[in-house]
């Protein structure tokens, strides 16, 4: 198999479920129902062998201690030592340590381009849910603060693209673990990440490029092929522009997709089982406009052009780089693909802020992104690549060392 059709293949599952994750937002799916049923949740819990206040003065390479609170015990929460720090350069991290601690390190990852506050209503009720279990929790933003540089625009600056893209959950585990030692006199028995999106994306990152991080990663719709999809972004909005589509007739797009296909597994019941099985053409399977005159239940030959680009996927000197988007989820197409009430889709505001701010190594908010040519101009955004996608098929060093 060429490394082309690899690549396609790894991404298929990415290009499935990532219309589903939210821009900004952590989405960890564990609920710790076999927490239990491990073997160590039978182990004796171990409590803190220092105050909480003395992690103030704890100190090491690149990383301070801002703070280090004592946390009464709530409804939804154990008694905890809440540690927040800073790692050079702008990488914020937060350590939770409960009273009764059951030997393993809990991570959780980030949504979209991260930057998220480490006190946001979702991430808090993680840090709770694994608290009240016995776990250490840990989170980073990544490097940077989104609400000040929103989407990419952190990526001005190279060390802050560098601790997004893959260094500060790396060194937010290092940081964690001396906490850890520093507040209970001992090491973490097992370590866990657990992300979904860009989270699912540092879980990979974790297991391909340092194995050692964590003994467990539970990953959820990776976006694993990062540039590719920005790539498919950017090619998909480059064909809604020329026919744009109105969020108004994605009922008639989903009708006719599920008329199609929905039957395909044998059983018609309102599922599309398996996406691919089923062999939508828009060119044939869709209600056209008399005379190609747009109306509400009807496409042009434009319109259709643009969904047979965007169900075909980018292809490279002939072969597949990126795979089109599979059937189903158009009724859920907005805000992503078309815009609905907002200035621009997701998919443009992504794919925007990924080829100004990120791709090239250098910003240019003049760049116009939809220009982009993956036949021409793939090398140029290589460093990108290297960087961003967790798309190393090699787990090898991971499964050596016991990592599932």
């Amino acid at each position: 198999m060429s490394p082309t059709r690899l690549r396609a293949r790894l991404t298929y599952v990415g290009a499935v479920i990532a219309l589903l994750i939210a821009p900004a937002s952590a989405q960890n799916g564990s609920q710790f129902r076999d927490w239990k049923s491990s073997v160590l949740g039978d182990a004796a819990p171990l409590a803190p062998r220092t105050a909480c206040a003395t992690l103030i003065a704890l100190t090491g390479y690149e990383f301070s201690i801002v703070s280090a609170t004592a946390v009464p015990a709530s409804a939804d929460a154990p008694v905890h030592c809440r540690v927040a720090g800073l790692i050079a350069p702008e990488i914020r991290f937060e350590v939770s340590l409960p009273s009764a601690w059951n030997g393993r390190l809990y991570m959780f990852g980030n949504g979209g381009y991260a930057g998220e506050a480490l006190d946001a209503p979702a991430r808090v009720t993680t840090m709770k849910r694994a608290l009240s279990r016995g776990f250490a929790t840990a989170q980073t933003n990544t490097g940077h603060d989104g609400a000040r540089e929103p989407l990419g625009t952190f990526a001005a600056d190279p060390q802050k693209f560098a601790d997004y893209a893959f260094r500060a959950v790396h060194v937010t585990a290092l940081t964690a673990r001396r906490i850890l030692q520093s507040y209970y006199d001992g090491a973490p028995r097992h370590s866990y990440f657990d992300g979904c999106s860009t989270g699912g994306r540092q879980g990979l990152i974790s297991a391909q490029r340092f194995p050692d991080d964590f003994d467990g990663i539970v990953v959820g719709a990776p976006v694993l092929d990062f540039s590719g999809t920005m790539i498919s972004y950017a090619a998909g909005q480059r064909a809604l522009a020329a026919s744009p589509i109105p969020a108004s007739k994605l009922k008639t797009l989903s009708e006719a997709v599920y008329a199609k296909c929905d039957a395909a597994d044998g059983l018609k019941d309102g599922l599309i089982d398996d996406p691919r099985r089923c062999h939508f053409d828009p060119t044939a399977d869709l209600p056209r406009c008399a005379a190609d005159v747009d109306g509400e239940t009807c496409f042009t030959a434009g319109q259709v052009d643009a969904l047979a680009a965007i169900y075909r996927g980018v292809t490279r000197n002939g072969e597949t780089f990126f795979p089109g988007w599979p059937v189903g989820g158009e009724a859920g197409w907005t805000p992503w693909f078309v815009s609905g009430q907002a200035p621009q889709p997701i998919q443009a505001a992504f794919g925007e802020t990924f080829f100004r701010n990120m791709a090239f190594g250098r910003p240019n908010a003049s760049y116009d992104w939809k220009t982009f040519d993956v036949n021409a101009d793939l090398d140029k955004v290589q460093s990108a690549r290297s960087a961003l996608d967790a798309t190393d098929p090699d787990l090898s060093r991971f499964k050596a060392r016991g990592g599932k």
